[in-house]
């Protein structure tokens, strides 16, 4: 049988298979791996502290990702875009890595000044008081400069496809969070406590990740002018897409933290948290599938087959998610504990949501990752439509956790549409343009 096997891995038509069936092992098996570790943490997270200070966990994490998205605002993309063209010269990565970095750092300031006050507000708005409030903003920081950090080192390993050491970590880091987590939670079962212990792990992290980064890149190169022009230029047609969706990407707690009640934003949380499953599919995507698109040549035929596979596959995938949930929600929910026993039709509602957030996001960063950007006066425009025409149809639920389910489902389909649709239209004018 092993001679078999090495016979066939001798084929040119199955030497492809092979390498991409160890690719998607490796990554997929340490991500189930990592996303398992976390999700533990999630659940240990949930039961452990009150309804109370879970939704101000809710909404911290929520205003986390708007921070990071605004502090990104297109430069990691612009990076991987800039990176992929000159990853086999370790002086020219290091430099658009480089400039990256001085680039985010000037975004950072900018997300904290904007966040802070809004996030205060709806801390203050949802119960907490003065002290809690200061201690939830201050946790928060450190977390989102770290993040920061780690997605840009990451990218010199995912322009590399060096995947082993950036797994290796990510299980480590995780197991960290955890063991943190377990230490602290006990004792001191509060939403910042919660919050700072995910993000002293990532600092290590970090530190391993520049380390091994530097084999590849020179990070020590000063920032470059061109490269940075080049990436502003992505910046400028991604970053009024990045506000407009730091924003609508979060709509259902922001929507249930002013019309709905502190149970409501618990329960969303904690729902989120089972969707935590889809995470493993966006990271082996990100790690595998969108490097390699966007280095693919520019062939519209090759680029329109391999577009249609891929979402014709996350499609399917999707599909099979949604027939897990809808069988099995009672025993899903088990996990949670009691607290949100009866929550049987919302956790198959925000699980449709969930895929269908994915298969938009992951059609995103196919397009975007070649240096495809979608006019802001176009995409801003339908999104903001799609966000008011779901307000009205569902105007009498939104003060409830399955209407604004609801509302977030028919938002993320106006998205899948649209992301899918732009995909193929670049890769169509691209023809168009290779033919003239």
């Amino acid at each position: 049988m092993k001679s078999f096997v090495n016979k066939l891995k001798e084929q040119p038509r199955y030497s492809k298979a092979f390498e991409w069936a160890k690719l998607v092992s490796i990554t997929g098996s340490v991500q189930v791996i990592v996303q398992a570790i976390s999700f533990v943490s999630g659940i240990l997270v949930i039961r452990m502290l009150s309804t109370e200070q879970y939704a101000l966990y809710t909404l911290a994490n929520t205003m986390l990702g708007t921070m990071v998205v605004l502090a990104d605002g297109g430069i990691s993309t612009g990076v991987m875009a800039q990176g992929a063209k000159v990853w086999l010269d370790r002086n020219k990565l290091g430099t658009v890595i480089v400039t990256g970095f001085d680039l985010r750092k000037k975004f950072a300031i900018g997300s904290i000044v904007i966040a802070t006050p809004v996030l205060l507000y709806l801390l203050r708005q949802n119960g907490a008081s003065w002290i809690m409030s200061i201690g939830v903003i201050l946790a928060l920081l450190p977390a989102f400069l770290f993040s920061l950090t780690g997605n840009l080192l990451e990218i010199v390993a995912k322009i590399k496809q060096d995947i082993a050491p950036l797994q290796k970590v990510k299980v480590f880091t995780n197991i960290g969070r955890l063991a943190l987590l377990a230490l602290l939670i006990f004792a001191f079962p509060f939403a910042y406590i919660a919050i700072l212990a995910s993000a002293i792990p990532q600092l290590w992290a970090n530190m391993k990740m520049r380390k091994n980064g530097a084999q590849y890149a020179d990070l020590h190169q000063k920032p470059d002018p061109h490269v940075r022009k080049e990436i502003l230029g992505m910046v400028k047609r991604i970053l009024p897409g990045a506000i407009y969706f730091s924003v609508s990407g979060q709509v259902s707690i922001w929507l249930i933290s002013v019309f709905g009640s502190t149970s409501s934003i618990a329960q969303a949380g904690a729902l989120g948290r089972l969707s935590m499953i889809l995470t493993v599919f966006t990271v082996v995507f990100n790690t595998l599938i969108t490097p390699r698109f966007a280095r693919l040549p520019n062939d519209s035929n090759l680029l329109r087959n391999r577009y249609v596979q891929i979402i014709g596959g996350l499609f399917i995938l999707g599909l099979g998610i949604v027939g897990l949930f809808s069988l099995f929600p009672s025993q899903i929910l088990w996990i949670l504990g009691n607290k949100y026993a009866d929550l049987t039709s919302e956790v198959v509602l925000i699980i449709i949501g969930s895929c269908l957030s994915l298969i938009a996001g992951c059609s995103y960063s196919l397009y975007s990752n070649r240096g495809w950007a979608m006019n802001p006066l176009i995409g801003i425009p339908i999104g903001m439509m799609a966000i008011v025409c779901g307000a009205l149809l569902l105007r009498t639920e939104l003060s409830t956790l399955t209407g604004v389910l609801k509302f977030d489902i028919f938002v993320n389909c106006v998205a899948v549409l649209v992301n899918v649709s732009y995909g193929l239209l670049k890769i169509v004018r691209s023809r168009k343009a290779g033919n003239a």
